[in-house]
């Protein structure tokens, strides 16, 4: 079967190629990633609404080079809704997709679209940003028990200055410590916190923690990642799909978790369901913990 019209919602959504292998030594179809997005839109999509959208597309499967699209082609269909962003010298527009609802995700998968990854503030507020964003990257994947430490560093911190952070596998190396932030501070104070933050705590932990980009600069420790808060920077998307071998899944979790039993990959296409099955979304309430940064002395 090379074609055929799946019904998402109120809409007809043409199938190409479902049987084209995308994950090749998990054997993962592109009908398989079809139905997961379809199946975890319920989950997803509450995370993802009214953000612009950058694709991770991988036409031929994860061994063949994929490529990253922020503007919509012109053949997505109309119904597909579209946030228009005007580039920094205002000589473009970009027209991202935006993410919400069943129909678009699947349609998206159809076009091989492996990871959607998200910005950190919504539509109608695209200068004030709902999220900040720590991602903790180890320098190998042997540390990840560095990671679980600095995720909780970073726990104690924020909530001792009265914010509600989550944390969320990345589905490759990491942890992204997620904070839910009221949209009245642009990005330039939002980038301006966090980096304060992230260096106040460098200097308390200098033998494990670093802000340093370059890799040979590191040391060996673990890079706290600031620099994703800012304008038209993105993080991956919550239950996103990442382009490594048996798909595994960016996933938020209870902090209770981040413990020794726990691998960035352990959730993927295969297991994640009865993962959610099980403990729902721990992160169905991030909305209602949003705290103001404004007024924080660090």
């Amino acid at each position: 079967m090379n074609e055929f019209l799946l019904k998402v919602g109120t809409r007809d959504i043409k199938i190409t190629n479902p049987d084209r292998i995308l994950f090749p030594k998990a054997n993962i179809t592109k009908w398989d990633m079809i139905q997961y997005y379809e199946r975890i839109a319920p989950l997803m999509i509450p995370h993802i609404k009214d953000r612009p959208l950058t694709l991770h597309r991988f036409p031929n499967g994860i061994d063949a080079e994929g490529f990253y699209q922020k503007d919509a082609s012109g053949y997505f269909p109309g119904w597909i809704q579209l946030c228009n962003v005007e580039k920094g010298d205002k000589s473009k527009v970009v027209h991202h997709v935006l993410g919400n609802n069943a129909a678009t995700l699947v349609y998206l998968a159809n076009q091989a679209t492996i990871t959607p990854h998200i910005w950190l503030s919504k539509e109608k507020k695209l200068n004030y940003p709902d999220r900040m964003i720590f991602d903790l990257d180890p320098p190998s994947v042997k540390e990840f028990g560095e990671i679980r430490k600095a995720a909780k560093i970073f726990k104690k911190v924020l909530k001792d200055l009265g914010l509600h952070p989550f944390v969320m596998t990345t589905g490759s190396k990491g942890l992204h410590v997620t904070v839910p932030i009221k949209p009245n501070c642009d990005f330039e104070f939002v980038r301006a916190f966090a980096r304060q933050l992230a260096e106040l705590l460098v200097v308390e932990h200098p033998e494990h923690l670093t802000t340093e980009i370059r890799k040979d600069k590191r040391k060996g420790r673990i890079l706290v990642d600031y620099l994703r808060n800012a304008w038209a920077q993105t993080g991956v998307a919550p239950y996103a799909v990442r382009a490594i071998e048996h798909a595994p899944i960016a996933t938020p979790l209870n902090w209770k978790e981040v413990n020794r039993n726990l691998d960035p990959q352990k959730y993927n296409m295969k297991n994640i369901f009865r993962r959610v099955s099980r403990t729902g979304d721990p992160w169905k309430d991030i909305n209602e913990c949003a705290k103001s940064i404004k007024a924080i002395t660090l």
